[in-house]
């Protein structure tokens, strides 16, 4: 007779036969997949809001026609003894492949001697530091030490042994940390920001979402547009780029180009022996690693018939500093977006730029000395006989924010 007890053994019995066939016939899930390296394992990506609102067409500003970038392409497996073989800028396209239709990382990365919980933190960069994840929930917001730097550098470019040597020879800290925020979005991507910069605005404003996040992989700001006769006495280049905040996809040719131009360089001058600690001079610091090749790259990619079809574009020609100046609104070219001075060089009091309360403002660059800029406010605007009485003045006030932005580097060695 089959009792309660008896029909449940053999439910269970029959249950159990039944899941030990299926399993023979199990398909891995995603669950299943064990991670072979760091590599293999997924990258935090954030949804921007706004970002399945914005529409797929239009543009801010006039938009310069340019070649597909980067075709969707599976990844190529090459092995490491045949990638140190190879030309360094394809090592670096190889390493970071550039897709133009991913989204940008939710990263932010910024540098300092010590970590903001450590009591050695500058305390008047803490509101600065803050204002970033303030304004950005759910991204990840690294504080990169000098130590911590080149630990990571050498994980990031373990194959590409002329990328370290180029980082570990640069004499001076200010030199490391404008290389290191070319290499941490070339490899990684997101936003870099100076530590003494203070968030605005949410970058998912910074481009009108009437723009398709997928059509750009690199957002910059001008940083100088000096329409005066005497601009190079002042600025590296007529306009000039601003490197203090970057927001990037992983890959993108200008940044692969500059890290590639970095390393040859230094490289170059350490075999020659003419890279030393006077490199703050008129083709130091701002040659060698500022806003002076900075600019330069992105000129050239601009002009660059591998990715701008130049014949066919409504500019005519090749794309120059005449093409920026005096803009107040955001301009696509191919896959950069460019912001107008005023989005990270608000309350500079000159060259157009508005206040920090402007809606086109994103990013406050503080500088130290800031009460020169109240100074200049009101007597650039004045007369020539006020410029070239004060001239010597503001130079001195150009050379003294150079002077402590280095020093400010410096001090992490102590």
């Amino acid at each position: 007779m089959l009792t309660y007890r008896r029909a449940v053994l053999v439910a269970l019995a029959v249950l159990s036969i039944l899941l030990f066939i299926r399993s023979l016939h199990h398909e891995p899930t995603i669950h299943d997949v064990k991670y072979r390296s760091a590599e293999q394992m997924p990258r935090p990506t954030l949804h921007l809001p706004g970002e399945e609102e914005a529409k797929q067409s239009s543009s801010p500003s006039s938009s310069y026609q340019s070649k597909d970038p980067s075709p969707r392409r599976q990844r190529p497996q090459i092995p490491l003894s045949e990638l140190t073989g190879r030309p360094l800028r394809e090592q670096l396209a190889l390493r970071f492949p550039y897709d133009i239709k991913s989204r940008f990382p939710a990263y932010i990365w910024q540098t300092w001697k010590v970590s903001p919980s450590s009591g050695e933190f500058p305390d008047e960069f803490r509101e600065f530091e803050a204002s970033w994840t303030v304004e950005h929930p759910g991204f990840i917001h690294e504080v990169i030490t000098d130590d911590a730097a080149v630990h990571i550098l050498r994980h990031l470019y373990s194959g590409i042994p002329d990328v370290i040597a180029a980082y570990e020879t640069l004499p001076l800290p200010v030199l490391k940390a404008d290389f290191f925020r070319y290499l941490i979005l070339l490899a990684r991507g997101g936003i870099y920001s100076d530590i003494d910069t203070t968030a605005l605005k949410p970058a998912f404003q910074w481009v009108p979402e009437s723009v398709d996040r997928s059509t750009y992989g690199l957002i910059i700001g001008i940083e100088a547009d000096p329409d005066r006769e005497d601009w190079r006495d002042w600025y590296a280049r007529r306009i000039q780029f601003c490197q203090w905040t970057i927001q990037a996809k992983p890959g993108h040719p200008i940044l692969r180009e500059i890290v590639a131009s970095i390393t040859e360089e230094v490289l170059h001058r350490k075999e020659t022996g003419t890279l030393g600690h006077k490199t703050k001079s008129d083709d130091g610091v701002m040659e060698l690693t500022g806003p002076g090749i900075w600019t330069d790259k992105i000129f050239g990619y601009f002009n660059d018939n591998e990715y701008f079809d130049l014949e066919r574009s409504k500019v005519g020609g090749n794309i120059s500093w005449e093409h920026f100046t005096g803009m107040t609104a955001a301009k696509k070219v191919g896959d950069v977006v460019v912001l107008p001075i005023t989005s990270f060089s608000p309350g500079v009091g000159q060259m157009g730029a508005e206040e920090p309360e402007h809606p086109m403002a994103f990013v406050h660059h503080q500088f130290e000395g800031e009460q020169i800029y109240v100074f200049m406010e009101h007597d650039l605007r004045t007369n020539s006989d006020i410029l070239q009485e004060h001239g010597n003045r503001i130079k001195a006030w150009n050379m003294q924010v150079g002077d402590n932005e280095e020093r400010r580097y410096n001090d992490r060695n102590d």
